[in-house]
């Protein structure tokens, strides 16, 4: 499948966006979405047609022990709404830690608390469809390679 890779890091308050290059090598912050507004899925789809999607990634909050509770359903809920306005394919990444690394770059690099409050969920969505990314790689790779 051609065609970039849309993250999406779910949280209570925002949507985190992130987007692949074209190559689907390196994932970079786009903007967040506010899920308090109404028009949250039309803005998402709007997004995947701006930036040419042909594959959506959405962060599954696991707990510590990888169960499922109730932010993974509601991980999965947004990407059934998504799938279903966009018609694009759906999967599912770990996104544990996903927040705190986030936080943790914006820390280093010198940005200020107020700014890092409105960067972090796109970057923790950058993270989570990096993981994704190298992930899918990793397994190419290891599937072109010969049996010794």
């Amino acid at each position: 499948m051609s065609g970039r890779i849309l993250g999406l890091d779910p949280g209570q308050k925002r949507i985190g966006v992130a987007v692949s290059d074209t190559s689907c090598t390196i994932a970079s912050p786009v903007e967040y979405v506010d899920r308090g507004d109404a028009d949250y899925g039309r803005r998402l789809k709007d997004i995947c047609d701006e930036w040419q999607i042909s594959e959506i990634v959405v962060g599954l909050a696991l707990s510590l022990d990888g169960g499922e509770g109730h932010a993974a359903a509601q991980s999965r809920e947004l990407g059934g709404v998504v799938g279903a306005l966009t018609g694009l394919p759906v999967s599912y990444q770990d996104e544990r830690f996903t927040t705190v690394t986030a936080d943790q770059a914006l820390l280093e690099g010198g940005v200020r608390r107020q700014k890092r409050k409105h960067v972090r969920d796109q970057v923790a969505a950058a993270v989570m469809l990096q993981g994704h990314l190298d992930a899918r790689r990793y397994q190419s790779e290891q599937q072109r390679e010969p049996d010794d």
